[in-house]
């Protein structure tokens, strides 16, 4: 989007594993991505972390399905996560969600102006990150996905769900 906020990576995030990586260390490092219309993948390809280039490369990649679907790659994790070091950057692995709220007041410094507010935070126990696994997040569903008022009454959801006449949802 068109704001930065310092908080951002903090808050709002999908993040198969976060740390302080340097893939310009090595030719052989990429982070590539591809889109075909149904899954968006992205793959860390043999990177390093920064400082620590004798640790050996990483690499894994987070695919997003049009369902909603997450899937996390790790095909090479050379160090158990819970070494890395979080001094220069935060190390974290898992989905966060956050939303901004604009203070319009005059009286309100720019600086402070913007406030991110995470509502949600899903992270993963780092211990089980190794070679060759995977984790898989898939949603589940919402009152949003009910075409009709029965649909939508009958449901087994546990949100406390009414039907609008108006909206039709």
């Amino acid at each position: 989007g068109d704001v930065i906020h310092r908080m951002l990576t903090a808050t709002q995030y999908i993040a198969p594993l976060m740390a302080n990586f340097n893939p310009s260390y090595s030719r052989d490092s990429t982070v590539q991505y591809l889109d075909n219309g149904t899954v968006f993948v992205v793959q860390w390809d043999k990177v390093y972390l920064q400082g620590k280039e004798d640790m050996g490369s990483f690499t894994f990649q987070a695919a997003l399905h049009s369902t909603g679907r997450i899937v996390f790659g790790y095909k090479e994790i050379p160090v158990p996560v819970l070494q890395i070091s979080a001094t220069q950057h935060p190390v974290k692995a898992g989905l966060s969600d956050a939303f901004m709220v604009l203070n319009p007041s005059p009286d309100v410094p720019e600086s402070r102006r913007r406030t991110i507010y995470e509502y949600h935070r899903v992270e993963l126990d780092t211990s089980k990150i190794t070679n060759m696994s995977a984790v898989e997040f898939t949603p589940l569903p919402t009152c949003l996905q009910h075409q009709s008022c029965e649909m939508c009454v009958t449901s087994e959801l546990t949100f406390n769900c009414s039907w609008c006449h108006v909206l039709q949802r």
